[in-house]
């Protein structure tokens, strides 16, 4: 678990242009009362959940809910947006567990959402798309949801405050089906492969990772409190084909719509 709170940040010429550039693909965008530029000072909050499991059996589960909040240093007007999700890494896939964990997150978007066009499709393909390792061209994991550049108004943060409500009822549920499942040493040591992924996109491709890092003063061990306690990694590790390893794989590498 690990929370942040950032105060009296000020946008580098790098970063504002990061936000700019995603800011502007949003429809809301057109509706920002500035754009943010170099100078601007900034305050960020973000509240994450990794639970890392002993048993391959059990998915790693990983969740967030942060907001940030810019303040021009020309007008002093200022504009929040909210970002979060939730998501499985399974080493063993059981679909059923999968598909209840999207059910969830997808009866969720579709509560606060139905009307306003925010649907759970959008944010699993978000997930997807940000979950991906290009180098190895696979996904992370079986995804869930993931959003971001949210405008923040007191709709969406009801959306937000509901989906940190159901990060462990969406996880326990699996945790107690599969715990007890016994488990050899070479599914243990293919859970660390995986894991050793895990850490990949971590420290390779993680925006969240990348933004503590470069931010004044940064608290290394809260930056990198979603490792894998244990990793392992092995040179052109193969995999049997028809294997469970294999079925998991085919998931990872073209994504499916799993509610």
């Amino acid at each position: 678990v690990s929370t942040t709170f950032l105060v009296d940040g000020v946008l580098s010429a790098e970063r504002a242009k990061a936000i700019q550039g995603r800011r502007s693909t949003l429809t809301s965008s057109e509706h920002d009362e500035f754009v943010p530029t170099e100078g601007d000072t900034y305050q960020a909050a973000a509240l994450s959940l990794v639970l890392h499991t002993k048993s391959p059996m059990v998915p790693t589960f990983r969740s967030d809910v942060r907001i940030f909040v810019v303040q021009s240093k020309e007008t002093g007007q200022s504009m929040a947006w909210f970002g979060g999700g939730a998501d499985l890494t399974p080493y063993y896939l059981f679909d059923e567990d999968v598909s209840e964990f999207h059910g969830r997150y997808k009866s969720l978007c579709n509560q606060h959402f139905k009307d306003d066009g925010v649907t759970y499709d959008q944010m699993k393909g978000m997930c997807d798309e940000y979950f991906f390792i290009p180098a190895r061209k696979e996904h992370r994991g079986t995804g869930g949801i993931f959003f971001d550049d949210m405008d923040a108004t007191p709709q969406t943060l009801e959306f937000v405050q509901d989906v940190a409500k159901s990060w462990m009822p969406s996880w326990l549920g699996i945790v107690e089906k599969r715990n007890s499942l016994h488990y050899n040493e070479q599914q243990r040591k293919w859970q660390l492969l995986r894991r050793g992924r895990y850490l990949e996109f971590n420290l390779l491709y993680d925006r969240g990772v990348r933004f503590g890092l470069v931010s004044p003063n940064p608290r290394i061990e809260g930056i990198m409190v979603s490792a894998p306690p244990l990793i392992a990694w092995e040179y052109n590790h193969e995999i049997a084909e028809g294997s469970e390893e294999d079925r998991l794989m085919q998931i990872l590498k073209s994504p499916k719509k799993w509610a």
